[in-house]
């Protein structure tokens, strides 16, 4: 054990603020500000709150965000919010006049989550934050996501901290088409996706495995609609381990959506709230093996609120209990 891990925190972050709540996507969508209220109502009826280090969305996203999107692009989304239109691109990412402020927010959220896993303040971080960024490509707004929050993450660890080799892990039932393009080329960055297939955005075929020197670093592993906790978990097995004990990741980042769950009116899989903690656990031994347990978890999809709770509280609760 090194001199860094001996004075490393073991306790969980906690990236929240009611910010988040201002992002507005109209009447009955379901990506909507209930979304973290039911996670924040259950994590302290849970008594795990009271536990749980809270870290502030206080690092300037700005400069990182142009990492991943254009700065035409991050100017687009601003005039967009700003406009009263609605929307950024496409009806399906709904916007408001505030949004592109939250949307900053939710950046800085992750970006200060890193930051205080890198000080050893915490030894991992769930950020309950929106609006969601694994749909948003470089260049476009998509499914619900205006930036790619784990996309600018991973380059602010790259950049800012110094590490070589990320792994994204993204259990989404939709797959993050926007993370998976922004490094399908890219050798330090491992992105693995299990999603439901077919279902939106239409990619993440198993063939799809990367390019060039990044050939091999993108997993992409669909499953038909009604699978459940076993063909996740093995799909972790049989795919995520061996590749990511190859790869050596030096911080591991989590794109937790909880759609996959088995009452979620936006999908057809069947993984339960446990099965969420099992995958989380997973993902844990993972980070204790090559990455100092350096994991910061960020909310994606989810959208049952009850079916949400619990996930999330399995969620959590295995990132802070795990030795």
């Amino acid at each position: 054990m090194s001199v860094e891990q001996v004075k490393r925190s073991k306790s969980t972050g906690l990236v929240y603020d009611d910010v988040y709540l201002k992002h507005l996507t109209g009447p009955g969508h379901p990506e909507c500000p209930e979304r973290l209220k039911a996670i924040m109502k259950r994590l302290e009826a849970s008594g795990l709150l009271k536990r749980l280090v809270r870290i502030a969305p206080s690092v300037e996203p700005m400069e990182w965000i142009k990492t991943v999107h254009s700065a035409g692009y991050v100017k687009h989304v601003e005039k967009s919010c700003l406009s009263g239109q609605g929307y950024v691109d496409t009806m399906d990412s709904p916007a408001c006049e505030e949004s592109y402020d939250v949307a900053l927010k939710a950046v800085s959220g992750v970006l200060s989550a890193v930051d205080a896993v890198m000080a050893g303040k915490v030894r991992n971080v769930f950020c309950a934050i929106r609006p969601p960024g694994h749909h948003a490509l470089p260049e476009k707004a998509m499914g619900f996501c205006l930036f790619n929050n784990v996309a600018v993450a991973a380059r602010y660890i790259q950049k800012k901290h110094k590490l070589k080799k990320i792994l994204i892990v993204d259990w989404d039932v939709h797959h993050g088409n926007g993370t998976h393009d922004v490094f399908y080329d890219d050798p330090t960055v491992m992105y693995f996706s299990v999603h439901q297939y077919p279902h939106y955005p239409g990619s993440g075929i198993a063939a799809q495995t990367g390019s060039g020197a990044g050939k091999g670093t993108t997993i992409n592993v669909p499953l038909a609609m009604g699978s459940c906790d076993k063909e996740l978990e093995d799909s972790f097995k049989v795919s995520l381990f061996p590749a990511a004990r190859k790869f050596k990741p030096d911080f591991v980042l989590i794109s937790a959506g909880f759609d996959a769950h088995v009452a979620d009116p936006l999908a057809g899989l069947g993984v339960t709230a446990k099965g969420f903690g099992r995958l989380t656990g997973m993902v844990m031994k993972i980070a204790s093996e090559s990455g100092e347990n350096r994991i910061v978890s960020m909310l994606e999809g989810g959208y049952g609120l009850s079916g949400l709770a619990d996930s999330v509280e399995e969620h959590v609760s295995q990132m802070m209990k795990y030795e």
